[in-house]
């Protein structure tokens, strides 16, 4: 079975093909630019393998139709492509950001499931309507080829009205569904699954904390195979400190510097949402290595956010062990998760009181999969690569096989 995953954003549109017999890739690639004057295809065979082949096609792509045209053309390429007829392709998987309270799990996408995005525009402005039109396109371009959506938000409907209502007026929970759904759902369940399987243990007797750390990072509670907390909230906005996104604050302080500096609720939100994190912080930059670069050379603004980071992550990790009453595993994944081994040090530094402990010298490695626990420690650290692709692809087989 070979399944296609698509990851539509509003001028660009990821893609991968798995083949489902051993969860090999085929191919993966990006269309970026759409809509713009020049637009940009990035093309792998075989990637992460010795016989990966890069194909770079440069043209305009005025909607995502021609730039997933393009990409069909590519697959069925006479000598470079992957499959010799689109009739290969079981299914079509999609990361959908939003899906409410509707969406609990993946699902068939009918008319019934798009009228469900689209009633989550609100709640998911910039992705929502981009991942419906995916979904568009692929029904355009694989005419009689099942659709199956995999929310974000999906992951969260597990949560208990303690953990999800805020407290607000209880109204404005009736009318208007506010409440804490979260995000990042297919990475929290893809690397706890693994977790699980490193440890050789049934995720059902399980109590693991995942750390999805990245430019978008978000911390879950895991007990039981289930997410009883996380740190995202209603939109991206919430939890720990992000590239650009300042996460968990005062809501006071929006009100004292919109009547300081005359600002409406939509420049205050590009504050909030692309202008602070440690960008705003360090006022170096949003990329964890670039405040590496900085905060060695001297700069204490780098240094700053970076401990703010640190400070904010640890502070979860505490709050969860303490929900779900204790902790069998911490698990780091995503941009800064798997590639920084000082940041993921300095994480669980002080945390040995809870039996969490890291071997430093395992631990210096960056982008694979290891358990990194020190010797003697009761909870296990490990480093897991998300692949949420994978999660959508293995999602979308078990949906279409019934």
């Amino acid at each position: 079975m070979k399944i296609l995953v698509i990851n539509a954003g509003s001028s660009s549109c990821k893609y991968q093909l798995f083949n489902m017999d051993d969860q090999s890739v085929l191919c993966s690639g990006v269309v970026e630019r759409i809509g713009q004057p020049m637009g940009k295809l990035s093309h792998k065979i075989a990637p992460g393998t010795d016989k990966e082949e890069k194909i770079v096609v440069e043209r305009p792509f005025p909607t995502h139709v021609e730039g997933m045209e393009d990409v069909i053309s590519l697959l069925l390429d006479s000598e470079k492509g992957v499959i010799q007829d689109k009739s290969e392709i079981s299914a079509i998987g999609h990361r959908v950001l939003h899906g409410g309270e509707a969406i609990t799990d993946p699902v068939l996408i009918d008319e019934k499931v798009k009228e469900i995005i689209r009633d989550c525009f609100p709640l998911g402005p910039l992705h929502n309507p981009a991942n419906l039109m995916g979904i568009d396109v692929a029904e355009k371009l694989f005419p009689g080829v099942p659709n199956v959506g995999v929310f974000d938000t999906e992951f969260g409907m597990t949560l208990a009205p303690e953990a999800y209502l805020y407290p607000l007026p209880y109204s404005l929970y009736e009318e208007l569904r506010i409440r804490r759904y979260g995000f990042h759902g297919t990475s929290h369940r893809f690397v706890s699954a693994r977790a699980a399987a490193m440890l050789g243990k049934d995720i059902a007797d399980l109590k693991i904390i995942t750390c999805h750390l990245g430019n978008g990072s978000s911390v879950a509670a895991i007990k039981g195979g289930k997410c009883i907390d996380t740190s995202m909230g209603l939109t991206p906005l919430a939890g720990l400190p992000m590239g650009t996104r300042a996460g968990d604050m005062d809501a006071g302080v929006m009100e004292f510097i919109m009547n300081k500096y005359n600002l409406d609720i939509n420049q205050m939100m590009t504050i909030l949402n692309k202008k602070s994190g440690v960008l705003g912080i360090s006022e170096v930059s949003s990329d964890f290595r670039d405040l590496d670069t900085a905060a060695e050379a001297g700069n204490q603004q780098a240094q700053l956010a970076k401990d703010v980071f640190v400070y904010d992550v640890k502070k979860y990790i505490g709050a969860y062990a303490a929900a779900m009453g204790g902790v069998d595993a911490v698990v780091f994944t995503a941009g800064v998760g798997e590639n920084s081994a000082s940041l993921r040090a300095e994480m669980v530094d002080g945390l040995e009181y809870m039996g969490i402990k890291m071997d430093l010298a395992k631990n210096d490695f960056r982008g694979e999969e290891r358990d990194v626990t020190a010797e003697g420690a009761t909870v296990k650290v490990l480093v897991i690569p998300t692949n949420e692709e994978l999660m959508i692809a293995m999602d979308t087989a078990e949906i279409v096989k019934g």
